[in-house]
């Protein structure tokens, strides 16, 4: 059945890209449930439960009554507030509960954040690596997303004299995101400073996409921005959530921090989106961000000890090549020299990491993202927040496959 010539959909969102890992993840579960036994190091999502106390308090909440209503669009006051306290006690200055905008999952906060400032033809520099939502999301406020590329030779950190000759007339934003999916990358104080430093001298506005804020390694922490550069924060949005932190991707809950005219505008936004998140999510969210984080350190330790694992299991492989990341839970691994060569028992030749993904889950059965999907063609990103086993099985796969 085809569609009628006035049944087109909108140009909006047929630029608009399927989210790969999304799909990466889908096509890995499809095949799972199909019954075949597939390692998936796809999507980003922690295999840990979530804590305890935080079940406990969405099972609390499914009793009470007064859980059962609409909250205020922006959030539960209780729950605004407990976000404020966290950015005092993590991020290391004041904000206040208005300030906060309780949205369904850390990627609503990232698409109000572009409805929001972006008119036709705002540009918006994305330090590239990136998330593979992040342009598309700039696309669907009929912005234009401007890359900026800067690879594993200076840590995927991008140069203030990158930033500059990127930036234009119509440049809107920029977004900032360390700990970095997909590279795993914590950039240095120094490059995070002259980020902020720079934008307050050009009148840009910071995106700073923190949800891996916890996850560091070895000597790397996370830089705030907002602390690092106080005359930033009239310019600054901070994005954040539960997923990654509490091992609650699947409850859809995060937030934007930002100055009080634009959380009202966000709260106006969702009004008319989806109003507040559900309630009982929010209540767990309260128990999370209220709560101490020495379960989210126990899955620190965890990702840590997987963190090495992989990359020396990808480093083993003839013909791969993976920076150890130093924050986050992914591995972005440099394939190229295994491009344009027969790979597997059937000799495929890959032209493209996305021919090799596609390869490597028909016939390894493991599943990863092509670095096409994050503006760096030549990489495969690897979530190792997966079981032990499975990871060393997945690798154990992909090497024999590879190096057959």
């Amino acid at each position: 059945m085809t569609m009628a010539d006035w049944q087109t959909l909108s140009d909006r969102i047929n630029t608009v890209a399927p989210s790969a890992t999304l799909a990466v993840d889908s096509k890995a579960k499809a095949m799972k449930a199909a019954g075949l036994d597939v390692i998936g190091f796809g999507a980003g999502e922690p295999n840990f439960p979530t804590p305890a106390n935080v079940v406990k308090a969405a099972s609390e909440a499914c009793l009470d009554p007064k859980n059962y209503k609409y909250t205020p669009t922006p959030g539960l006051p209780e729950l605004r507030e407990a976000i404020a306290a966290k950015v005092a006690r993590d991020s290391g200055y004041e904000v206040t509960a208005d300030q906060v905008v309780v949205t369904n999952g850390g990627k609503q906060a990232v698409y109000e954040a572009f409805q929001i400032l972006l008119n036709e033809g705002d540009e918006v520099i994305i330090p590239t690596p990136y998330w593979t939502s992040y342009p598309e999301a700039v696309k669907l406020a009929d912005g234009v997303p401007v890359e900026v590329f800067a690879g594993a030779d200076v840590n995927f950190e991008p140069s203030l004299e990158a930033l500059e000759a990127a930036r234009t007339e119509r440049t809107k934003a920029i977004i900032v995101n360390s700990p970095n999916n997909p590279t795993g990358a914590v950039w240095k104080p120094e490059t995070v400073e002259a980020i902020g430093r720079w934008a307050v001298e050009h009148h840009i506005w910071i995106i700073s996409d923190e949800i891996y804020e916890h996850l560091n390694y070895d000597d790397a922490h996370t830089t705030y921005i907002g602390a690092a550069v106080p005359e930033c924060r009239n310019q600054l949005l901070v994005l954040n959530g539960v997923a990654k932190t509490y091992a609650m991707p699947g409850w859809r809950v995060g937030w934007m921090v930002a100055p009080v005219e634009v959380a009202k505008a966000a709260t106006k936004l969702q009004g008319h989106m989806t109003s507040n998140v559900a309630n009982i999510s929010q209540r767990a969210a309260l128990a999370a961000v209220s709560g101490p984080l020495d379960e989210v350190y126990e899955m620190r330790k965890a990702f840590d000890v997987r963190r090495r694992a992989i990359v020396a299991a990808l480093n083993d492989i003839e013909g791969v090549n993976c920076p150890t990341p130093t924050g986050a839970f992914y591995a972005f691994a440099d394939i190229t020299a295994l491009l344009g060569k027969p790979l597997g028992p059937n000799g495929t030749v890959c032209a493209t990491s996305a021919d090799f993904a596609a390869a490597l889950l028909d016939e390894a059965h493991v599943a990863a993202v092509p670095g096409e999907a994050f503006g760096a063609p030549g990489y495969l990103r690897f979530s190792y927040a997966l079981a032990d086993e499975d990871l060393a099985e997945g690798m154990k796969r992909m090497k024999e496959w590879a190096n057959r």
